[in-house]
C-alpha cells in the first residue's frame, strides 16, 4: 500500500529579508529535517516578510521541528513569528517542481470546506494549479490553492480572485535553499 503524500505548510513572519531569514532557518531547524523535500516562498508587504514553507513527506513520516537554540546575552533576539498552518493531502497536482524565471506562485487560502473549487479551476489564468485539502482536523484552512503564473498576469488574476471572495491571497517568489 502506497503512503499518502502530505504537504505540511508553516508560515513565518519577520522583518528579516530572505538571506537573513534563511541563515536563521538553517540554525534552528533540526538536523533530522535536512533530507525533507522543502520549498520556501517569500512575500513582502510594507517591510514585513512572510515566508511560506512547504514540507512534503509520506503521511506517517512528518517530523519537522523548529527549535530555539540558546543565545548569549550579547546576541539580540530576532523576531520571527511562526504559525503552523497544517498538513494537507494533494487533491489536484497540475505542476510539480519549482517556479520558472518570470513566474510567481499565488496561494489562495479557503476556510470553508464547501468552497466551490470549480470556480477557481475555471478562472482565466495562464498557468497551472495545485489544490491541497486539509488532511488533519486542526488545519487552519479547508483548502490551499497554489497557482503558478507568469508575473505579468498576476495583477489581473488578483482582481479575478477578489470576485471569488478568497479568504486570504498570498503572492510569493521562491527562495533558494540550496547550500552554497
Amino acid at each position: 500500500m502506497k503512503a499518502e503524500k502530505i504537504v505540511q505548510f508553516v508560515s513565518f513572519e519577520t522583518t528579516l529579508d530572505s538571506e537573513q531569514f534563511i541563515a536563521e532557518w538553517e540554525q534552528y531547524t533540526r538536523p533530522l529535517n535536512s533530507d525533507l523535500d522543502v520549498t520556501m516562498q517569500q512575500s513582502e508587504k510594507n517591510g514585513v516578510f512572510r515566508y511560506l514553507v512547504q514540507h512534503r513527506c509520506a503521511s506517517g513520516d512528518f517530523q519537522f521541528v523548529v527549535t530555539k537554540g540558546k543565545r548569549s546575552s550579547r546576541i539580540p533576539e530576532v523576531g520571527i513569528k511562526e504559525k503552523q498552518i497544517g498538513g494537507y493531502s494533494v487533491l489536484q497536482a497540475e505542476r510539480k517542481g519549482d517556479t520558472q524565471t518570470g513566474e510567481s506562485k499565488v496561494f489562495v487560502f479557503l476556510i470553508q470546506p464547501q468552497a466551490d473549487l470549480d470556480s477557481y479551476r475555471q478562472l482565466p489564468r495562464h498557468g497551472k494549479l495545485n489544490i491541497y485539502e486539509a488532511f488533519y482536523e486542526n488545519c487552519q484552512y479547508a483548502y490551499i490553492l497554489e497557482f503558478f503564473l507568469k508575473d505579468e498576469h498576476i495583477s489581473a488574476f488578483q482582481e479575478e480572485l477578489k470576485l471569488n471572495h478568497a479568504d486570504m491571497i498570498l503572492i510569493c517568489k521562491e527562495c533558494n535553499l540550496q547550500e552554497s
